[in-house]
């Protein structure tokens, strides 16, 4: 398992145009990229007392999250991952499923996954069962990214975010999201074991300093 160094910074619009020129002219987009960007929707898991959302706003050194996630509108494609947090540092795993399996995990009907042959959907099956986990509410955001091969770098620009309230019909394009609060447009850079000097020169933006922004926590402003 592969930890990664991870930056967040709250932009502004004038920031943000400013480091997309910037960017355009040393990073590559990324090849799954429509136009600049791509759509992401995500459905989160919590348990009855907000453990994942708590431990997030606690700032817990050793913390984890599971979500549901496709691209672009199109849930022929699903993964589910495990997003982990172990002294500021950052890893995620990942397991494919089918839109007939995600949809049977929004139904309640997780009793299949106890016999699937990926370690992460057996782990999501016995955290529902033994945490109480279950899907909590959607997250949809626009992101723009770019990578940078040296460093392995990853940055992203997320904006619009949405918030699915407290609905879980995940695949149901017809799902009604509303943006989340006044959130901000987020910067995150991430990164193996160097931050290339190109790279840190170009994200340091002036009074922007490293934040603990979570799209999930934002999403839940309404409950």
């Amino acid at each position: 398992m592969t930890f990664r160094h991870e930056w967040k910074h709250e932009i502004n619009l004038s920031d943000f145009i400013s480091l997309r020129h910037r960017l355009s002219s040393v990073a590559k987009a990324d090849p799954h990229v429509i136009g600049r960007t791509y759509e992401i929707r995500s459905l989160y898991f919590d348990n009855l007392s907000d453990k994942a959302l708590r431990e997030k706003l606690d700032g817990v050194n050793n913390r984890e999250k599971f979500r549901l996630r496709y691209y672009n509108n199109n849930p022929s494609l699903i993964h589910l991952e495990k997003k982990s947090k172990q002294n500021g540092l950052g890893t995620k795993v990942s397991a494919a499923i089918t839109k007939e399996e995600a949809q049977a995990i929004v139904d309640g009907d997780y009793a299949w996954m106890s016999k699937s042959n990926q370690p992460l959907i057996q782990e999501l099956y016995f955290k529902m069962t033994t945490q109480q986990l279950r899907p909590k509410t959607i997250v949809d955001y626009t992101r723009e990214p770019y990578i940078f091969p040296a460093g392995n770098v990853r940055i992203t620009i997320d904006y619009n975010i949405r918030t699915g309230l407290k609905c879980t019909d995940f695949i149901n394009p017809e799902s009604i999201t509303v943006p989340a609060g006044n959130a901000p447009i987020i910067l995150e850079v991430k990164w193996d074991a160097f931050l290339p000097d190109v790279i840190r020169d170009i994200v340091q933006l002036t009074n922007r300093h490293s934040c603990a922004f979570s799209k999930y926590a934002v999403c839940r402003i309404y409950g």
